[in-house]
């Protein structure tokens, strides 16, 4: 374990070492955000609105106390959405999409001998490969944690409002009842880390990829593994320092 995180440390490092020019990551960094944020955003919306949906409708199920106006159930569909389930939910998918796909992706490379033709090129490889996927992870996936949370406010008044459990004035009011701008703000440093943690440990798991088509399985199931555990680690850390 200490090891491990030893090499991880110092993959991180030399990511910094060597680099190329400023344009060269420009140009990587766009097209891999292509790849990495809107390819994911038809998994992103199906999730984020049934999640919204499926807490609007357990919600007002649960709030049955006649003395509590049933405008709270918003506020609670709300608050949910902006401090957990849009950025750690929608990070968990990523990571099964998104953070496969890298490993996959590094690890055929490795096995195939294009890392080591880059780094016979003089080319470091560490920096020129998973650089431009870390930058774009963390530029893209907060864009689509604002388009979860967005989406899931808009599930919950779907399901809650034609389902008859409350008005869209009741909905409305509820999701302006006492907000916090700070929540927004932790929900977005939470997707900065999550992105960070997802595309980092993932792209560590590949790049040092070795053997053939059964490794590179392996290492693809171990990144999404490790990213999911390093999600709920950050998540509870980040919530016991910061709230």
């Amino acid at each position: 374990m200490i090891r491990a995180v030893g090499r991880y440390t110092l993959f991180l490092k030399s990511m910094f070492v060597n680099r190329e020019s400023f344009a060269t990551y420009v140009k990587r960094v766009f097209s891999e955000c292509v790849s990495i944020g809107i390819d994911s955003i038809l998994i992103v919306f199906l999730v984020s609105i049934f999640i919204g949906a499926v807490t609007g409708i357990q919600t007002a199920y649960n709030m049955t106390y006649p003395l509590v106006p049933r405008s709270v159930v918003a506020f609670i569909v709300r608050e949910m959405d902006l401090l957990e389930l849009a950025p750690t939910f929608t990070a968990i998918v990523f990571a099964g999409k998104v953070g496969s796909s890298i490993a996959s992706e590094l690890g055929t490379m490795r096995i195939t001998e294009q890392v080591d033709a880059i780094d016979v090129m003089g080319v470091n490889s560490a920096s020129y490969l998973v650089l431009p996927k870390i930058l774009a992870s963390m530029i893209t996936y907060p864009v689509l944690v604002i388009y979860a949370i967005g989406l899931g406010l808009f599930g919950g008044y779907l399901a809650t409002t034609l389902t008859g459990e409350l008005t869209p004035v009741e909905y409305i009011s509820g999701l302006r009842l006492d907000f916090k701008m700070y929540n927004v703000f932790f929900a977005l440093l939470k997707s900065f880390i999550f992105a960070f943690l997802i595309s980092s440990i993932s792209s560590f798991m590949g790049y040092f990829t070795r053997g053939g088509a059964l490794e590179v399985g392996v290492a693809s199931t171990s990144a999404v593994t490790n990213s999911c555990i390093a999600i709920l680690c950050a998540d509870y850390l980040l919530a016991q320092l910061l709230l």
